[in-house]
């Protein structure tokens, strides 16, 4: 029997989101729409916030407030608070989903997947054994286990502990 996999939430991305500029540069610039964009903390330079469209719960990405596109774009001051705002998020991911590894890296320009391209930024992505089944395989689809919101509160609550 065929089974139905129901996520509404994909229709925007599925449909196209309008976005007038950058994506990244309109989160950095509001912060009173932290909660709306997944916007977990904010520091001087960089801000993390969480994939609207993970590989795996708790995706999560550190975002170069300023618009540069490359590692190498970045001054020491970012370049460092990036490492501890990854060091900090592993430690939230750890505290909240005990995963059995984290993906961390970053895509460079459109062929290297850059899904926005232009706007530094890296991906968290926690891992576990066996969470890639048939349905990534075969069905080219990802399995959420968890609403994004719900994902919002469990980091907000580990990032306050860490």
């Amino acid at each position: 029997m065929m089974g139905r996999l129901y996520a509404p939430w994909r229709s925007v991305y599925l449909m196209g989101e309008p976005v007038n500029g950058c994506l990244f540069c309109n989160f950095a610039a509001d912060p009173s729409q932290d909660r709306a964009n997944f916007v977990l903390e904010r520091g001087d330079t960089f801000f993390l916030v969480i994939n609207r469209y993970p590989y795996t719960t708790g995706h999560v990405m550190v975002v170069s407030m300023r618009h540069v596109e490359k590692v190498s774009d970045l001054t020491e001051r970012e370049a460092a608070e990036m490492v501890g705002l990854l060091a900090r998020c592993e430690r939230a991911l750890s505290r909240a989903y005990a995963p059995d590894g984290i993906n961390v890296g970053a895509n460079l320009g459109r062929s290297a997947g850059a899904g926005i391209v232009g706007h530094f930024h890296m991906h968290m992505v926690p891992r576990w054994h066996g969470d890639t089944n048939f349905m990534s395989a075969v069905g080219e689809t990802r399995v959420v286990s968890e609403d994004l919101n719900e994902t919002y509160d469990r980091l907000q609550r580990a990032l306050r502990e860490s």
